[in-house]
């Protein structure tokens, strides 16, 4: 046997098809965002850029700042609450200083919730505090497991492959205005194969006549102003 694999120059069999099955994510209702912070630079200095994506839908937000604190990654959370339709029940961001206390020494949105219901004084980190004066489960990365925040380092990805891999920007404003233009075009004219071939517009659009009880309002408000 091994003559004849050698006489027509196979050195090994190949791989069974099926044999290792691909991890596929659990599914959630949207409103479940992934939130990461990457480094981007101009002509002028360094950004950060803050992106967030829904697993469900793929509806993308993002913002670039010139310094990022925990207050600032508070305030992001706050932006997309009241940029997204639907109500957001869960976060998942890699354990950062700007996300969490890396020393694990805080309190869990659902601890601070209960503080809140019980009007008692306390002091804690920002970002989780947003999570629970919005009544969201915020939920951390394993250590060294960077994988499992996967969807918005694709993102990222995404967003610098079609901006500052493709194109040089001298200023800050300009790749802001050109971030904003890739994340109308993604939100809604892109069409997903994660969707079944719907954009994401289209997607939220669906899941408004189907699960209406998970929106706050109605998903028109999302449609970007003409430019005039």
């Amino acid at each position: 046997m091994h003559r004849l694999f050698q006489r027509h120059d196979i050195s090994r069999l190949p791989d069974v098809e099926g044999t290792k099955p691909k991890k596929k994510f659990k599914t959630y209702p949207i409103g479940y965002f992934h939130i990461d912070i990457a480094e981007v630079w101009t002509d002028e200095s360094k950004l950060y850029m803050l992106v967030a994506i829904d697993r469900t839908s793929k509806y993308a937000f993002a913002e670039l700042h010139e310094r990022i604190t925990r207050r600032d990654a508070a305030n992001f959370l706050r932006r997309l609450i009241d940029a997204v339709p639907y109500k957001i029940h869960t976060v998942l961001t890699d354990n950062g200083t700007h996300f969490t206390d890396p020393k694990g020494n805080m309190w869990t949105a659902a601890e601070l919730r209960e503080l809140i219901a019980r009007q008692e004084a306390f002091r804690c980190h920002a970002f989780p505090l947003a999570c629970a004066q919005n009544d969201i489960d915020h939920r951390l990365t394993k250590p060294n497991c960077p994988w499992t925040n996967g969807q918005v380092e694709r993102m990222n990805r995404t967003i610098k492959d079609a901006t500052l891999r493709r194109y040089h920007y001298k200023t800050h404003d300009r790749l802001r205005e050109h971030l904003a233009t890739f994340l109308n075009a993604y939100n809604f004219a892109k069409r997903m194969k994660a969707l079944r071939g719907l954009t994401v517009f289209e997607f939220v659009m669906q899941k408004w006549i189907s699960e209406s009880e998970r929106f706050r309002l109605h998903p028109d408000h999302l449609i970007p102003e003409p430019n005039i």
